[in-house]
């Protein structure tokens, strides 16, 4: 891509950051008076569209999310939150690291994404704050890999996050993500090793136009299953979709565990890995 467009889809992009951070200061404000806007849910989704447009994602979109669905999603890279985030009015879950990154963490706070404290004992909390969401008719979506995987297979799917599919007026609803329209996934897309939020971005400004392919797929029936079985059934899907094997690729040798506590490390997280 040349020089020139790249640096012109970078302003538009600093542009768009600018504007996020201007409404996410309107809607802090509402909140300190306690009147949380009825827009935000919008301007959310407006603001990753404007993302997905000033990073070249052109997004293919296969079903629709369900209102009161826990989507259960395969993991690549932070890509994913914008590009799912455009689709709808969704929630995301995210491991509470990220809510002490600076700006993105306040942002994505007020935004209304939940936390989850690494190696706490809070799941029927969470369970319970993520049901309540899904009944308002806000989707909440998790990533239950816990980390990223380069596209080519998925890793296990780790199923403490499914007791919020279990309560009742909740579905899982399980949604394959895919970068590329080639044989083999796109390999600019994947976040993963050692790589960098900047290196990163700089590589998707200067490859053009990256393909994504969102399928929303039929809900799972949670009755007369427990978590393991949900996790398994969810991850069958998804590997259907995806046309992948259903065996679990072996860990890269080096890398660290699935989930460090900087926006630098070797694996990206959204969930962490129990």
């Amino acid at each position: 891509m040349p020089h020139a467009t790249r640096t012109w889809r970078l302003l538009r992009l600093a542009a768009t950051l600018i504007a996020g951070l201007a409404a996410t200061l309107a809607i802090a404000a509402g909140e300190r008076f306690g009147r949380r806007p009825r827009t935000t849910p919008r301007v959310v989704r407006w603001w990753h569209g404007r993302v997905c447009r000033d990073l070249g994602l052109r997004v293919e979109v296969i079903g629709t999310p369900l209102p009161n669905a826990l989507l259960v999603v395969n993991h690549v890279s932070w890509l994913d939150i914008p590009a799912l985030g455009a689709q709808g009015e969704i929630d995301f879950l995210s491991k509470a690291e990220v809510r002490d990154w600076p700006v993105v963490g306040w942002m994505a706070t007020v935004a209304g994404t939940l936390f989850i404290e690494r190696g706490a004992h809070q799941t029927a909390g969470l369970a319970e704050a993520i049901g309540a969401r899904v009944r308002a008719g806000r989707p909440v979506a998790i990533f239950p890999e816990g980390t990223t995987s380069d596209g080519t297979a998925l890793l296990r799917f780790h199923p403490r996050l499914f007791a919020s599919g279990q309560q009742a007026g909740v579905v899982i609803q399980p949604v394959a993500l895919r970068y590329g329209t080639g044989p083999a996934p796109d390999p600019i897309a994947p976040f993963i090793g050692r790589d960098t939020l900047l290196a990163h971005l700089a590589r998707v400004l200067g490859h053009g136009p990256l393909d994504v392919r969102i399928q929303f797929l039929a809900p799972i029936d949670p009755s007369q299953t427990d978590r393991r079985q949900l996790a398994a059934q969810a991850r069958a899907a998804i590997a259907r979709a995806l046309g992948l094997t259903g065996e679990h690729p072996p860990r890269i040798p080096g890398e660290g565990a699935p989930c460090r506590e900087t926006p630098a490390s070797a694996r990206r997280s959204l969930v962490p890995a129990q």
